[in-house]
């Protein structure tokens, strides 16, 4: 299993220090979430990369629907040459009560997974590199030569970790044509809620009828641990290793947006990932 630290809110600087800090303190990715309107990922993601020298680098998560796929295109592919290779991409729907109505971005659900569909193919097709044309319903891109940028470091294509929602069919399907999925789950009102070990038990043995003797794939699920108690922690988390879950992501999701709260996060980094390196 690997560990992962998101961050909750920062600055590129911040996240630059940070992302030092986790590297120091043995966690294995740091990631950053892309916001309609705030601080920008990618920005930030750099900044991290020039203070680090094997932490992987990444988004949980980017709204891919809402954005032009060429644009991401370029901004992965350079920061993945920048890093040496440790870009890791995570896509989504994206959350519309984080500004998506204020900005006149598209939230019809229907639409949205249709537009991230289509992200996805011209992604993945820019990184293989040119020629490269494509015809959707709502993206065209016709071949060009204009001053093409070098593919990706990482091959076949840079890692892309996927949403997908238990129990839909589309949904886990999009998930498994990549390299990872961040399960999401609904009780029997439709509301979201947690995921617990079980699910996950669930979730990987869909996965091994659906992707019998396929390349590695990657489960992600996130939440908190109690750093101070090292034990307690790794105890936590080792439940969901044997579930089948491959990262763990410790997420603060709830701490205040405060200095007090930028000190929290700093010790939790500084006190290391829930399970001891070997």
């Amino acid at each position: 299993m690997k560990f992962g630290f998101v961050l909750p809110y920062g600055d590129a600087r911040t996240a630059s220090e940070f992302a030092y800090l986790a590297e120091q303190a043995g966690w294995d990715g740091f990631f950053v979430w892309e916001p309609v309107w705030g601080i920008d990922a990618w920005v930030s993601l750099t900044a991290a990369a020039m203070r680090t020298e094997r932490i992987r680098l990444g988004t949980l998560l980017t709204p891919l629907s809402r954005m032009r796929p060429w644009k991401l295109a370029s901004e992965t592919a350079t920061l993945d040459n920048l890093s040496g290779g440790r870009v890791i991409l995570s896509v989504g729907l994206g959350a519309i009560d984080s500004g998506f109505e204020a900005f006149g971005e598209v939230t019809e659900r229907k639409t949205r997974a249709e537009l991230l569909d289509e992200g996805l193919d011209i992604l993945t097709g820019l990184w293989r590199g040119q020629p490269f044309s494509y015809q959707g319903r709502h993206y065209k891109v016709q071949e060009l030569d204009f001053f093409p940028p070098p593919p990706p470091m990482q091959q076949p294509r840079i890692p892309i970790w996927v949403v997908g929602l238990w129990g839909s069919d589309k949904s886990m399907d999009r998930a498994l044509r990549y390299d990872g999925l961040l399960p999401a789950f609904k009780d029997e009102q439709n509301q979201w809620r947690q995921a617990t070990p079980e699910d996950i038990h669930r979730v990987k043995a869909h996965l091994e009828h659906h992707r019998p003797g396929g390349s590695p794939f990657d489960i992600v699920v996130e939440g908190v641990t109690p750093g101070e108690n090292p034990q307690k922690a790794a105890e936590q988390v080792r439940l969901w290793q044997q579930a089948g879950a491959t990262w763990w992501i410790e997420a603060l999701w709830e701490i205040s947006g405060d200095e007090l709260g930028l000190e929290q996060i700093r010790r939790r980094i500084s006190q290391g990932p829930p399970f001891p390196k070997n």
